[in-house]
């Protein structure tokens, strides 16, 4: 007979791994949200066999349940989980993107005989909600598990061999307070910065209107994620304050070196900062999927002439390219052309770039390694 999953929330990620379970494994998908209408729309998708607006019914039967809710929210379910009747050889997970805290509640259900186990697929969309949900989002990304050190090895790696087949992520396994630092650093921390950049510079626009009308090109690209959800947003951040803070102390002083060297003019130290920090990101992993939503772009040097927009969109809806964005720049310090398309798929990027160059167009994109592999495959 065919085992049961119960996924709580049917958004964004709840519903991609509702689709993902569905269409590469026999599992019977039973999805649990409070609104009716995200259900029905869920089911009618082919994504859930069954909705419930109850938490018991939705959870009653389920071999496998997956907290698909905001971080805070999470640790409220799992509350809830302790006080219901489960399946005894019943496994949960989450996917929350913080975990020591949520962890630590799961050890409630730990101590009933349950086994929970942390979860954090590092995949996401600018867009929420099941209708941005696909059954793609999560391959090839990081998948991330935090076990406590007493959970049974044979219920991670059954636990991992399910996530693995479903999703086409690669699972990693980590100590629960590890991964909050490293998502802190490379996550939280950005968002907060990003967030500051645009706070300062709004402040600074009240009384001279020119930081925001200039404020396109590079600062548009650098602040991007400070268009986060703000209660999604802030409930993280709560949930990581420990990790947090030092991160932020460490930031703090980091920007004191860089504002030492300016105040005694030493070109030597300010030089070897950004050069230490160019070789540094020149090493990061370009094609894998991160935590920060990547989008991909490329500039166009064009003409200021009627029909060359719509002229690049027909090439570009010629050839089934989803373009996601297009804008032009009037602030080009830090971008290469006057016009910038904006794309969530690498595909839809590359075959743009190619479509657009083969058409007389001039392209430029901001990367060296993905120039010379736009290169490479013509």
């Amino acid at each position: 007979m065919c085992e049961t999953v119960a996924i709580l929330g049917v958004g964004l990620i709840g519903g991609s791994l509702a689709l993902s379970f569905k269409e590469r494994t026999c599992l019977r998908v039973i999805g649990f949200d409070l609104y009716e209408e995200d259900l029905a729309f869920a089911k009618a998708a082919g994504a859930i066999d069954e909705g419930y607006t109850k938490l018991l019914p939705a959870v009653q039967d389920a071999d496998y349940i997956f907290i698909a809710l905001p971080v805070d929210k999470i640790k409220q379910a799992i509350h809830s989980l302790t006080e219901l009747p489960l399946k005894p050889n019943v496994m949960i997970s989450d996917v929350g993107s913080t975990k020591a805290e949520i962890v630590q509640k799961g050890r409630a259900l730990n101590q009933q005989g349950i086994t929970f186990i942390g979860g954090h697929p590092m995949a996401g969309s600018h867009r929420s909600g099941f209708k941005a949900a696909h059954s793609l989002l999560f391959e090839n990304a990081y998948y991330v598990l935090t076990p406590d050190p007493d959970t049974p090895n044979e219920s991670v790696e059954q636990l991992r061999q399910l996530i693995e087949k479903a999703t086409k992520a690669q699972v990693v396994l980590m100590d629960a307070e590890e991964h909050d630092r490293v998502v802190g650093a490379i996550s939280h921390l950005p968002h907060i910065i990003a967030s500051g950049l645009v706070y300062q510079v709004g402040k600074y626009s009240e009384e001279n209107e020119w930081f925001h009308r200039l404020a396109a090109g590079g600062f548009r690209d650098l602040t991007r994620i400070a268009s986060s959800h703000p209660i999604m947003w802030r409930d993280i951040l709560l949930s990581n304050v420990r990790e947090l803070v030092p991160l932020m102390d460490d930031w703090i002083e980091q920007m004191k070196e860089f504002q030492l060297a300016i105040i005694r003019r030493d070109a030597e130290k300010i030089e070897h900062l950004f050069d230490r920090a160019r070789r540094l990101r020149d090493q990061l992993p370009d094609r894998k999927k991160g935590i920060i939503v990547r989008t991909y772009a490329c500039y166009l040097d064009v003409p200021d002439r009627p029909g060359v927009i719509a002229d690049i969109a027909t090439h570009l809806a010629n050839e089934e390219i989803n373009l996601s964005n297009i804008g032009v720049l009037e602030n080009r310090e830090d971008a290469p052309g006057i016009l910038q398309l904006t794309f969530r798929q690498e595909e839809d990027y590359r075959r743009a770039v190619q479509c657009l160059r083969s058409k007389g167009y001039i392209v430029f994109t901001n990367d060296e390694k993905e120039e010379k592999d736009l290169v490479s495959v013509k």
